[in-house]
């Protein structure tokens, strides 16, 4: 009987130490992605009010957001699992590695979760808790579980959860949801697509593997390029209305129309010559195009609030 190399087992093993086992914990919760979902959240939060926050609204509302958005990351590791091992862009993550366990990333998940809830609750507000709860589970157990094995509209109806972090912002410092979130939560849910899309363009061989019914494994790659064209105009529409509701100013209509103009030219270009390459460009893109897009929001929601004081005191 041949014996394992002493060396070759040990690499097989994954290692667990403090150190690791932090970082792995950390990636469990999608740092990256909810990075975003946290911005677009605060600036949800700055948008509700003319001038300065709520201190403990404010802070508690973050908190409270941050630990849903990164339960609903763990619970999504979770129930993806048998999937990430056989993808390329997942396989590296904390559960098929074997470094952490699927009892450790529940108990996590959960102790993230009902923490988010008993902040929101208790220290925010009710609406916000509810909110933030039918946010959770919309993405962690009905995207994950029903909708993205269901149908290649999968990120169109999920893509609800992901757009809802400007309303969660809003109503943690009004107690209400307003007009104006929703456009917010509109702006980020016609970006999703075409977002989403440009990456699994790129990852089509990836997805048709395991069995996800991507709109590129289902209906081919110039279907969904055509998709992502249309979206993506919409969108721009879209983008001009907190100018044309008078939530914006020009600062923020020329900096949208910029924006708007080079996610048309990436849309345009790949419709027309595409590349896995160039699908990746387009992916990153997105993810600027939005976190800049929701900059312009907050720089001139507040650049029209100190014109405003300076014509009071001047006149």
């Amino acid at each position: 009987m041949k014996t394992q190399n002493p060396a070759v087992a040990a690499a097989a093993t994954p290692v667990r130490n403090t150190r690791s086992l932090a970082r792995e914990y950390f990636e469990l919760t999608k740092p990256r992605v909810v990075s975003l979902i946290m911005f677009t959240a605060v600036v949800g939060m700055f948008l509700s009010t003319p001038s300065g926050l709520p201190l403990v609204p404010f802070l508690l509302g973050s908190l409270g957001i941050a630990l849903a958005a990164a339960s609903a990351a763990a619970i999504n590791h979770i129930l993806d699992l048998r999937f990430d091992v056989g993808m390329m862009r997942t396989s590296r993550r904390p559960l098929p590695t074997g470094i952490l366990t699927t009892r450790e990333a529940f108990m996590f998940a959960l102790i993230l979760g009902v923490a988010s809830m008993v902040v929101l609750a208790l220290w925010v507000n009710v609406l916000t808790a509810l909110l933030t709860f039918t946010s959770l589970i919309g993405y962690s157990v009905i995207y994950t579980v029903y909708l993205k094995h269901a149908t290649p509209q999968n990120i169109v109806i999920g893509g609800a959860a992901g757009a809802a972090p400007p309303v969660l912002g809003w109503a943690a410092i009004t107690g209400h949801v307003a007009p104006d979130a929703l456009l917010l939560f509109l702006i980020i849910f016609l970006w999703t697509p075409p977002h989403f899309w440009a990456l699994a363009l790129y990852r089509e061989k990836e997805y048709a593997k395991v069995g996800i019914p991507m709109l590129p494994v289902t209906h081919g790659r110039r279907f969904t390029l055509l998709q992502i064209l249309l979206y993506t105009i919409l969108l721009t529409a879209v983008t001009i209305m907190p100018f044309a509701t008078h939530m914006s100013g020009w600062l923020y209509l020329m900096g949208a129309l910029i924006l708007d103009a080079g996610f048309l030219y990436y849309a345009v270009r790949l419709y027309r010559h595409y590349s896995d390459a160039l699908a990746r460009k387009t992916f990153r893109f997105s993810i600027n195009y939005l976190a800049l897009l929701f900059a312009l929001l907050l720089i001139d929601h507040y650049s029209s609030y100190i014109h405003q004081a300076l014509q009071s005191a001047l006149y």
